[in-house]
């Protein structure tokens, strides 16, 4: 049996009175903030630190991320630094960047990185979105999954008779509706960042 929904689970709007939503509420939450950390990397033809967001750096044998060993500093529009507070890292730094395949110039200046966003073309611009799009269909696809898991937890108890049938559809009801709240903030989070990339 599926215990009686908390009350304090349901801070973000959720359906109260469905408790296999709520069973799934901290998945489908991290599905949203998975896809918006996962967009932060892709580039606006901006320097922003958010650039550097997914890039992990081998460091004595375990991975951080860059802001985690020095200070980045954005110059201008067009460049950025990262300044490590251990010098013997650079070359490992210089390495992760240039392997995060971030379409950006990268210059090892001995103490800092350089780093250079290049003008973005029109080009450049549509394939940033095609990336975004393709980022965002794999956010619905986990939906989706989350989306089926509950749908059986749903009918599954309907058929063990621990819930009636009318039980069963409004369940049922009050789960599209769920989905269709998460998909919509999905969409809205890729329609922000679209603006961001085709701004020029």
């Amino acid at each position: 049996m599926i215990p009686a929904p908390d009350q304090a689970l349901h801070h973000i709007s959720m359906p109260s009175s469905n408790p296999y939503v709520s069973e799934y509420e901290d998945e489908l939450g991290k599905t949203v903030e998975h896809f918006r950390e996962d967009i932060k990397a892709l580039r606006t033809g901006r320097a922003t630190p958010s650039l550097l967001e997914g890039v992990q750096v081998e460091v004595y044998g375990t991975k951080n991320p860059v802001k985690a060993l020095g200070n980045i500093n954005v110059e201008d529009s067009q460049s950025m630094t990262v300044t490590p507070w251990d010098k013997n890292i650079m070359k490992s730094l210089e390495k992760a960047v240039e392997e995060a395949d971030l379409g950006v110039g990268v210059v090892n200046e001995g103490d800092k990185l350089r780093i250079k966003i290049p003008e973005m073309t029109e080009e450049n611009r549509k394939e940033m979105v095609k990336k975004l799009n393709e980022k965002l269909e794999n956010a619905r696809i986990a939906v989706r999954h989350i989306r089926d898991d509950i749908k059986q937890s749903i009918e599954k108890a309907e058929k063990d008779k621990e819930i009636s049938e009318d039980d069963k559809f409004r369940y049922l009801k009050s789960l599209e509706e769920e989905i269709e709240k998460t998909n919509n903030n999905l969409k809205e989070i890729r329609d922000k960042k679209e603006e961001e990339i085709m701004k020029v």
